[in-house]
């Protein structure tokens, strides 16, 4: 009688373990897929966000060249003030110049707008292309970026 029990508990426990157990490869495998794709999202991300810094402090020396492309024609005494006006086209070429010399890294840098609204100020509007670092159907293949940036030379 307790070989009969002992039998029958050994058979619900073999039982259950074959039940109970599983093949894992298809967890593995999913979980492998998932951090390659995570990989793959955070890597282009991240990259695009650089690039995108990258364009953005290019704009801003572009925009600091501008600001200072005032000429000593353009400058008055207005009481106690010394003022100057920028002019649109001699703001243009000047960020055309910055753009001509400045190492960029990028693809397709271009100069959307540069001028000066107020006479005193310069704002450069560039753009560029973004390439996804590792091809994919995932991703995009190419963003455009675009960024503006303002400076203001002050005459002391």
């Amino acid at each position: 009688m307790i070989s009969g029990w002992v039998r029958e508990g050994a058979r619900r426990v073999r039982h259950r373990l074959n039940v109970d157990t599983g093949s894992t490869l298809p967890l593995v495998v999913f979980l492998s897929v998932l951090a390659i794709v995570l990989i793959i999202v955070v890597t282009a991300s991240t990259s695009l966000y650089l690039d995108r810094k990258r364009l953005f402090t290019l704009a801003d020396g572009a925009a600091l060249a501008g600001s200072e492309a005032w000429s000593l024609d353009s400058i008055r005494v207005d009481g106690d003030a010394v003022a100057f006006e920028l002019d649109d086209e001699a703001v243009r070429q000047s960020v055309a110049e910055y753009l001509a010399d400045a190492e960029t890294g990028l693809e397709g840098v271009e100069l959307v707008a540069a001028a000066s609204g107020d006479g005193r100020s310069a704002t450069v509007t560039l753009r560029a292309t973004w390439r996804v670092p590792i091809a994919n159907d995932l991703l995009p293949i190419a963003v455009p970026i675009e960024v503006t940036s303002t400076a203001r030379s002050v005459f002391h």
